[in-house]
């Protein structure tokens, strides 16, 4: 009887020491964004809230901050705006209080409304295709890949969301809505 709990114990000591040397699957690495380039000039927004007092009328502590940042884009220079939300806590309620982060077009994401509309403005106005922006934009200091461009932020302009770059066929919305190149009849 002893024998077979030994015989156990040992089984068990081994299962777990392949279990601590397992590494860590691939599955579980997820791809990470890019981080800003450093030498991009910092354009500072703090947001805290209005109020500093709890509703129970102690003054809340400030315990630290959030950071976020997003790139803008005025014709020919990048800029990073860091948004800094404080944290801030009631010593005796424990509660926490944060101000809301500003609306995004893209939620999660690092572009600014003003870099969209540039996108935007550039490919359906101007008819200055995504590959030349993509020169463009690392020309003044900031590579953008041409995916992101396309298949992220401007994703063809046809409001039924079927355009592609790659299609030849473009989208199969009515031709009565004139408000998208592609739907008008005009090229994407």
């Amino acid at each position: 009887m002893a024998e077979a709990l030994d015989c156990d114990l040992a089984a068990i000591e081994e299962e777990l020491e392949q279990l601590r040397e397992r590494p860590k699957s691939a599955a579980t690495h997820r791809p990470r964004r890019e981080a800003l380039l450093v030498h991009l000039p910092r354009v500072v927004v703090n947001h805290e809230p209005e109020v500093k007092s709890c509703s129970c009328g102690c003054a809340l502590t400030r315990i630290g901050e959030d950071i976020s940042e997003r790139l803008a884009y005025e014709p020919g220079v990048f800029t990073v705006e860091r948004h800094i939300r404080g944290k801030w806590v009631c010593a005796q309620c424990q509660t926490l209080t944060q101000a809301p982060l500003p609306a995004q077009i893209i939620d999660k994401g690092i572009a600014t409304a003003g870099l969209l509309a540039q996108i935007m403005v550039a490919k359906f106005s101007d008819h200055l295709p995504l590959y030349r922006q993509e020169v463009l934009f690392a020309r003044a200091g900031y590579a953008i890949a041409r995916s992101t461009l396309g298949r992220g932020w401007a994703p063809g302009g046809c409001s039924c969301s079927r355009w592609s770059m790659r299609s030849s066929k473009g989208c199969s919305a009515t031709r009565s809505d004139s408000s998208w190149p592609c739907c008008a009849g005009g090229s994407a």
